[in-house]
């Protein structure tokens, strides 16, 4: 097996085990992904993870594991970094249309160049703060950048009414609950077994109140 035909495997078997179904040729575009987040990574320094099975697991089956809570016909990922999850849950439903924010120049030019080369007609980045960010949106997704109160403080405004927010964090996040702002309340926190990912992974699930 060639090094990207293992990598397929990996992919496709954690995709069985997350019991998550994806578009035909959405595997191959995962993978063209990970390859030119490699690739940018060795210039632009976007990503800690190095490894390629860990940058399957630790990228892709970790932003794909949240896929079944998605809801709604746009997305916000905020504080997306190289693209996680924004781009796997674009590639996953592009049906959805995926606003991918972060603030740092190198990352959103990374991003602009992935939507181009895997041609995501669905997806597009924005250079900005997350509290400058306007337009409402159905579903957002944030991946540990902050506090639940810090998230919800700079982007709560972006949630639309009986939207969700979902908030990626490693451990329980209990401290924090208290935290979170009025006008939204947590619905649920969902523990999530990503295969290859060690340690705790959760799902805080955010509505508007």
């Amino acid at each position: 097996m060639t090094a990207r035909e293992t990598l397929k495997a990996q992919l496709e078997n954690g995709v069985s085990t997350l019991g998550i179904a994806l578009p035909d040729g959405a595997v191959e575009r995962l993978l063209d992904y990970r390859e030119l987040l490699e690739r940018w990574n060795a210039a632009y320094n976007l990503t800690a993870v190095r490894d390629d099975q860990a940058m399957i697991a630790r990228h892709l089956l970790d932003s794909l594991a949240i896929l079944p809570y998605v809801q709604g016909r746009s997305l916000a990922d905020l504080g997306t970094g190289p693209g996680l999850p924004g781009i796997p849950l674009a590639i996953a439903e592009p049906a959805r249309e995926v606003l991918m924010v972060d603030s740092n120049g190198k990352k959103v030019r990374f991003l602009r160049e992935a939507i181009r080369s895997l041609k995501l007609a669905n997806a597009r980045a924005e250079q900005s703060r997350v509290e400058d960010v306007e337009g409402t949106f159905e579903c957002i997704t944030a991946r540990a950048f902050a506090s639940l109160a810090d998230m919800l403080g700079w982007g709560g405004h972006l949630l639309a009414p009986n939207g969700i927010w979902l908030a990626m964090k490693g451990r329980h996040p209990a401290e924090e609950l208290d935290g979170v702002p009025e006008g939204f309340r947590v619905e649920a926190i969902h523990t999530l077994a990503v295969p290859g990912v060690e340690g705790e992974r959760h799902l805080v699930v955010i509505r508007r109140a």
